[in-house]
């Protein structure tokens, strides 16, 4: 059965598990502290104040460095956002450009060189470890190309895993990964493995993990990049359904143009920086990749 402490989402792990085990440690790593307050209900937030023009994401003079063998590599120069709330933005851009490193840094895994992020409200260049675990746990979904399931665990223990780590009880954690595996039809197959699982499976369990919080931002890293045409649509379909069904706001990254033109817009990262696309409803595949 599963063992959870609140700052350690699992124990006693086979090492074939432990590289899963380390990404979803990082996503949902909560400290005692905060999961002392987790009684107050489900998401146990503190009050944030917000006006009704304010965006869900506004990220100004952003800048990332990196210090190589081979001199400074400067991945972001100046690079602006903004993505009001309910919207769903897809980015596109080659491979090397900076997209992923872009989500890690909205989702508080990465810090700026340079620049202020602010995500629901958080600056969260200026979130410390502590208080950026705290943050992605509350406000952040986060959706990868691969699902970084743990092997050991079920469907719905790997659901409830945030939420254990927030010091929710075991019993409502399993009641709330059960109606969310309801939510992405796959109720039938809460007792299954992920060995047990077929692609689209794991990865609609991963989407009802990211969920489980109720965050109010959604960063997807190429969620449908592992699958096959037919499978990536669906998944995709269940991504934007629960986008609106939750009044989420949605940022994706991805090569298939297909899908990135039916978001609210799409944004190619080029030379640092963002620059506006107007989605070709008869593109199939973003060119350079």
């Amino acid at each position: 059965m599963l063992n959870c402490r609140a700052s350690a989402p699992a124990v006693g792990l086979r090492e074939t598990g432990a590289s899963s085990y380390r990404m979803v440690q990082r996503m949902t790593e909560w400290t005692p502290a905060a999961a002392s307050t987790a009684s107050r209900g489900a998401r146990g937030l503190e009050p944030r104040v917000l006006t009704p023009d304010s965006p869900a994401i506004q990220v100004e003079g952003l800048k990332k460095t990196y210090r190589t063998a081979l001199g400074t590599l400067n991945l972001f120069d100046d690079l602006h956002l903004r993505v009001e709330t309910g919207e769903m933005v897809a980015v596109v851009g080659q491979s090397g450009a900076g997209k992923s490193t872009l989500l890690h840094i909205l989702g508080a895994l990465d810090v700026p060189s340079a620049g202020t992020v602010y995500c629901a409200s958080t600056n969260v260049a200026e979130l410390n470890g502590r208080r950026a675990a705290e943050f992605r746990n509350r406000e952040i979904g986060y959706v990868w190309q691969f699902h970084y399931l743990l092997p050991e665990f079920s469907a719905q223990e790997n659901v409830a895993l945030p939420l254990l780590a927030r010091g929710i009880a075991k019993a409502e954690a399993m009641a709330m990964a059960a109606n969310w595996l309801r939510e992405v039809d796959l109720d039938d197959r809460r007792s299954h493995r992920p060995g047990e699982l077929s692609g689209g499976e794991q990865q609609r369990v991963a989407l009802a993990r990211a969920l489980v919080n109720q965050p109010r931002l959604l960063l997807a890293d190429e969620p449908t990049g592992d699958l096959d045409e037919t499978t990536a649509a669906r998944v995709f379909d269940l991504i934007r359904r629960l986008h609106q069904s939750h009044q989420l706001t949605s940022i994706l990254v991805t090569h298939n143009m297909d899908l990135a033109s039916r978001c609210t817009r799409v944004l190619r990262l080029e030379g640092g920086r963002l620059v506006p696309l107007q989605a070709a409803a008869n593109a199939t595949q973003f060119p350079g990749n």
